[in-house]
């Protein structure tokens, strides 16, 4: 049987997204779940969740919100205001060749932030990975820090390209016509059963939520996690699930 990791990131973004995330959550189908951990909504996100069998990850952000860390210790992350560079500085960055990003600087934020999730949880996270930001450096801090505590890294690939998780084979699912798949996510899905991988296991990354004032103020994604919130809880698409050769699973069932 071939085998979908149904995740749901950005958990602590802002309440809107929470609730996006946690009526998800209760529909059945999401049971992976990624913290934020340095914002200050991550409470109230996991409070939301309390009680549930969950997959917890973290969800390691250096582009919302304000870091863990003092800003004076970690300049090439931040703003003059001590906010982190928003995600446009990044992708600017890339076009140019550039990585601004100190390397001994990521490495103190995710430290921070996994201080962090322990904190919140009171555990380890189940899969450890980034908020994708284009730094080269980020993710080699993510697996430095990874490696130092012998925290589950799970990389971000290139498309079409397995990622190994543990011992087994991830292939990350990318719509082929965005525009379809944003009218309606459930073509995404149907999709990725169609040319799930035997013998792998195939992702599926969400951003249910729902938008609210922070949302609107700092992310350009909004209409989009309204339509994979109402997919993700519609009945007939977990209906439609159950009967298909795929197995849900979450990273914990990965070996």
């Amino acid at each position: 049987m071939k085998r979908l990791l149904i995740r749901a990131d950005d958990l602590g973004y802002s309440e809107g997204i929470n609730c996006g995330i946690a009526a998800a959550v209760a529909a059945g189908l999401v049971r992976s779940v990624g913290v934020m951990t340095n914002m200050p909504a991550a409470v109230h996100g996991l409070g939301l969740l309390y009680g549930r069998q969950l997959c917890l990850g973290q969800h390691t952000n250096i582009c919302v919100g304000r870091p863990l860390t003092d800003p004076a210790r970690i300049p090439s992350l931040c703003t003059p205001e001590g906010e982190f560079k928003p995600s446009r500085a990044y992708r600017e960055a890339a076009k140019e060749g550039r990585d601004f990003v100190v390397l001994d600087e990521a490495i103190e934020e995710i430290e921070a932030q996994y201080r962090q999730f322990k904190a919140l949880t009171g555990r380890e996270p189940s899969y450890f990975e980034g908020h994708a930001v284009s730094s080269a450096n980020f993710f080699q801090g993510l697996e430095i820090v990874a490696q130092r505590h012998g925290l589950p890294y799970f990389a971000m690939g290139r498309p079409g390209e397995a990622v190994i998780f543990r011992h087994t084979r991830v292939y990350a699912y990318m719509p082929r016509d965005f525009k379809t798949y944003e009218a309606d996510p459930f073509t995404g899905v149907q999709d990725a059963v169609a040319h799930a991988h035997e013998g792998a296991c195939d992702l599926m990354v969400f951003h249910p939520g729902y938008i609210d004032a922070y949302l609107l103020d700092h992310s350009s994604m909004t209409t989009t996690r309204l339509r994979e919130t109402a997919m993700l809880c519609r009945p007939e698409v977990r209906a439609w699930l159950a009967g298909q050769d795929v197995q849900l699973v979450t990273y914990d069932d990965l070996t």
